[in-house]
């Protein structure tokens, strides 16, 4: 069978979510299945990392897909002529964009429908193309995989589709993330946050992970407990970003906050391990890989009490209402004062994170694309 592949969101040095869901479940079902053929189609230069293996085939598809014109571009006029060209059997999209103008059976991976609940906080020509298109390619996919069981009943009840159409595939977390020895952790508390215990947040920033309000809060902890506890910040400025600048620039106590960017993976999972707790404050998630990431390292979350957040941390972690920031610092309080509780949730993470493993996830994605053409 000759499987082709929407790969345009592995950028090496760029994978977030949506890549990294690509890149771990890709690599393992191009492994498991030597005997298909599968056609990665890339929007720009590909880097050879991601050809995964001999029965890969990497095509470089144009337009470069980036903005509303350019989607529909890519997606309803080179992929249908791609898929002609290679003579595909079934297209794979993992995220969350597909052609309405190919027969070939396609499995859709739609990983939230942030855009439905919060649409303020996209950009209007992209929320306009989402809002408009996301429902045909919903009811137009042959088979739709999805991150959670919330996102299954979310995209389910909004656009009409039955719910046994959607299969659920959870994300996994980088073998990268795990525990580290006490020596480790003292290094990267000195490189990072002046050798101080510290908070941590991963993730793009922008409104909908509710950085101002975490920054509200962890003023409100600071105020009301006196500590050199430090809250670190990991991950690039996204869209919408400016009230996050000014609240990062007039704070109290902006000098404890520090600010890391971006980072690879074999950085990303020093820091998340080394720290006392990760707050991920996010005002809707399809998944929240970052959870799961912490919670591997044996290291306690405090996260969300919406969407899939509670479905992923479990009992390893304290909810939060992420509208409420002194709700957030008392939470914080609560885990720095407490060191039993922070134990007993480190331990009900080293079982919630049981559910949550690559392998699983891939093998359950291809038995949703072996839906497609049964």
């Amino acid at each position: 069978m000759r499987i082709a592949v929407n790969t345009r969101l592995l950028l090496k040095g760029k994978l977030e979510g949506i890549g990294w869901f690509t890149y771990q479940t890709l690599e393992r079902i191009v492994r498991d299945h030597p005997e298909h053929e599968f056609i990665f189609f890339f929007d720009r230069p590909y880097d050879p990392l991601f050809v995964f293996a001999p029965n890969v085939t990497p095509v470089v598809v144009h337009p470069q897909a980036r903005h509303p014109v350019l989607f529909y571009l890519w997606f309803e006029w080179s992929i249908p002529y791609m898929l002609r060209k290679y003579k595909a059997d079934l297209f794979l999209s993992p995220d969350s964009y597909m052609s309405l103008s190919t027969k070939v059976p396609t499995c859709l991976v739609i990983h939230d429908l942030a855009f439905e609940h919060y649409p303020e906080h996209f950009v209007l020509s992209h929320r306009l193309y989402w809002r408009h298109y996301s429902p045909l390619f919903a009811r137009k996919a042959k088979r739709i995989a999805t991150v959670s069981t919330f996102s299954k009943t979310d995209i389910s009840e909004r656009y009409g589709i039955a719910a046994d159409k959607i299969d659920v595939v959870y994300n996994g977390a980088h073998n990268e993330y795990r525990p580290l020895t006490f020596d480790e952790r003292e290094v990267v508390k000195k490189q990072y946050a002046e050798g101080c215990e510290y908070f941590v947040f991963a993730g793009a920033l922008h409104p909908r992970k509710n950085i101002v309000n975490l920054l509200k809060a962890f003023v409100a902890f600071k105020t009301r407990q006196p500590t050199n506890m430090k809250l670190v910040i990991a991950g690039r400025p996204a869209w919408k970003y400016e009230e996050v600048e000014q609240m990062r620039s007039e704070m109290p106590f902006k000098d404890d906050v520090k600010w890391v960017g971006y980072m690879n993976i074999d950085e990303l999972s020093k820091v998340i391990g080394a720290s006392y707790a990760l707050v991920y404050a996010s005002l809707f998630e399809g998944f929240g890989i970052p959870i799961l990431e912490a919670l591997q390292c044996d290291v306690p979350a405090i996260v969300s009490n919406t969407s899939s957040m509670p479905e992923v941390a479990g009992d390893a972690a304290i909810m939060v209402d992420p509208t409420d920031h002194l709700a957030i610092a008392d939470a914080m309080h609560k885990l720095y004062k407490d060191e039993a509780l922070r134990n007993k949730l480190i331990i009900n993470a080293r079982e919630q994170i049981k559910k949550f493993d690559w392998e699983i996830s891939a093998r359950k994605l291809w038995e949703s694309m072996m839906k497609c053409v049964k």
